[in-house]
């Protein structure tokens, strides 16, 4: 018998089971009995039906269940309870958060989050084809649901543009088991017509699956030519204004509450208008460990929209139903019904969202923050653990940076970081010392370097940035968004150079140094971008490394997000790479010295 012979026999035996328990003649497996159930489809709150399962799906719903609760049946009595569907996070950052996927998993369960959708750039970039193949491993066969998307490979960096996946490697890995789309495209390159994304998104239009998009900042012409190409959601809105006009085009409309951004309470006030939010969801798009450590995953984020004052039934819509039709996979998860995956979560009440049991694919995972199923721990590759190539030791001379002319200042084009995500470009005048340029503490100007780090090219630019605090010592990260680079900032280049010498030894990591010392660090031998420690212990060292930054003079409340973030074209607008500074509006390389 083949494979797919197989698979048909098992699907005929499976409704089999399913009808004879709905029709009285099979025992169930499961049974939650006096409930509330929230019907997602309705929008409607049903009290007093049984759930019955029979294997990993839903077998009925209703009053008329006694036949089919036999002596072998595990029956949950919750009277006093509500049922709801098991939470969906529709766009998320695993790789991202430093921590493995297990790790994550170990606070997805317990909150009553059974499915994930999430980016796969971060492994991408450094590690290629191969390294997302592996995170697709590492995402099989755990208690809940894990969804990947394909990754644009859209970057700043033409060494990145060079090296990463080929087309024909992103076309494999959207016929992948576990891949649902492509990921986020950002619009500018893409309405600009570059060639490869243009032909990826047709194709995965083509082939039935989904696009995600990427709209900050694009409106009116532009943002309808991008949609028009079949882009079918996009999570950067940050104001009413914008999620009306994305919703008004057919858009799916993700609202963002995780580390990166969080737009829940901006957009809140629309929760009364007269508008249709079959369309909008919930997700957080990344959260870091101290969030998953104090705040929880998707329940702290349907809690918070429930205290914003949007109604409970509406808040678990978006993180539920909509998510799967979002993705077209309703007909497995985000409701409770016949014939849908058993992801259920049993909540006190509509408003407390403190799940007391998580049910995923018909298991028991969870119970009053017990996780009783633990996720499945995956043994990365060697080739994982090789992700820092650099050739040789930094010094303090790799991060000259020679003046034009003789003159004692130079004219500078600046990063200035008017948030601690975005950026402007500032036009300075900076010392120069025996024909180098030099920072200035005074207007509070740094040097930043980025360094292609995965592919021996040796590349290296150094350029200035202002605002970022630091009175002394230096910060590197390989942990840098969109490209294959690791990035440093310091006052000082022997620290530049001590900090990347030690992630070399490191292979990964964050480290800050001062005055030839170490003082806080942390390792990502997987890629560069991940450690297998807890998540406890991610989180207690990441509170290090910020509060080591503060000691230097930093200003900014999450240094490695500001670092990590310096060298994508998704926020604007003044980015590096290893190649040089990159003017988002312009999508070019500009010059450094502009005297």
């Amino acid at each position: 018998m083949t494979e797919t012979q197989q698979r048909v026999v098992q699907a005929r035996e499976t409704a089999r089971q399913l009808m004879g328990v709905a029709l009285g003649d099979v025992q169930a497996d499961l049974a939650i009995i006096n409930g509330s159930i929230v019907n997602v489809y309705t929008g409607e709150v049903i009290r007093g039906d049984t759930v019955l399962v029979k294997g990993d799906r839903i077998a009925y719903v209703g009053k008329n269940a006694r036949q089919s609760i036999g002596p072998d049946t595990q029956v949950i009595d919750a009277a006093g309870k509500t049922l709801v569907p098991g939470f969906i996070d529709g766009h998320t950052h695993l790789l991202n958060g430093l921590y493995s996927i297990s790790e994550v998993l170990r606070y997805a369960i317990k909150g009553g989050t059974t499915t994930i959708i999430t980016e796969t750039m971060e492994f991408g970039f450094p590690l290629g084809y191969q390294g997302i193949l592996e995170f697709l491993r590492s995402a099989r066969n755990q208690p809940v649901k894990v969804y990947a998307t394909v990754p644009p490979m859209v970057s700043i960096s033409p060494v990145a543009r060079e090296h990463v996946l080929t087309g024909e490697e992103l076309r494999r890995l959207l016929r992948s088991k576990g891949v649902i789309g492509l990921g986020e495209s950002f619009w500018g390159p893409v309405i600009e017509e570059e060639g490869e994304t243009l032909r990826l998104i047709a194709e995965t239009v083509k082939s039935g699956k989904v696009v995600d998009g990427h709209t900050a900042g694009a409106r009116g012409n532009k943002l309808q030519a991008y949609t028009s190409l079949g882009v079918s959601s996009c999570h950067e809105p940050t104001t009413v204004e914008e999620v009306l006009e994305r919703l008004r085009l057919g858009l799916y409309v993700l609202v963002r509450e995780g580390e990166t951004r969080r737009e829940t309470e901006a957009v809140a006030r629309m929760k009364d208008d007269e508008v249709d939010f079959r369309r909008m969801i919930l997700a957080s798009d990344g959260l870091g460990p101290w969030q998953l450590t104090t705040d929880g995953y998707m329940e702290f984020i349907v809690q918070k929209a429930i205290d914003l004052g949007f109604d409970p039934v509406l808040a678990i819509q978006m993180t539920t139903i909509n998510v799967a039709q979002r993705f077209a996979l309703d007909d497995d998860v985000g409701g409770i019904a016949p014939g849908k995956c058993a992801d259920i979560v049993i909540i006190p009440d509509l408003r407390t969202i403190k799940p007391e049991y998580v049910i995923s694919n018909g298991q028991v995972i969870a119970r009053n923050g017990e996780i009783l199923v633990q996720p499945r721990e995956h043994r990365y590759s060697k080739s994982t653990r090789n992700a820092i190539r650099l050739t040789r030791d930094f010094s303090a001379g790799d991060f000259a940076v020679p003046a034009n002319n003789n003159r004692s200042k130079a004219t500078v084009r600046v990063i200035d970081q008017a948030t601690y995500l975005v950026t402007r470009e500032a036009i300075l005048d900076l010392p120069v010392i025996d024909g180098l340029v030099k920072p200035d503490a005074s207007q509070d100007v740094i040097k930043v370097a980025a360094i292609e780090r995965a592919h021996h090219t040796g590349k290296v630019f150094t350029g200035f940035v202002r605002g970022m605090g630091f009175k002394r010592g230096a910060m590197a990260t390989s942990t840098s968004w969109d490209t294959c680079d690791m990035v440093v900032a310091g006052v000082n280049e022997d620290d530049m150079a001590q900090a990347v010498n030690r992630i070399r030894e490191l292979n990964g990591g964050m480290v800050i140094c001062a005055g030839g010392k170490i003082l806080a660090e942390i390792a990502l031998p997987i890629g560069g971008v991940m450690t297998l420690s807890s998540m406890e212990t991610i989180s207690e060292t990441l509170h290090h490394i910020q509060q080591a930054a503060a000691s230097l003079g930093c200003t900014q409340p999450d240094i490695r997000q500001t670092l990590s973030v310096l060298t994508t074209g998704g926020i604007p607008f003044l980015r590096l790479c290893e190649s040089g500074l990159v003017d988002i509006r312009q999508n070019r390389l500009v010059d450094l010295l502009v005297d």
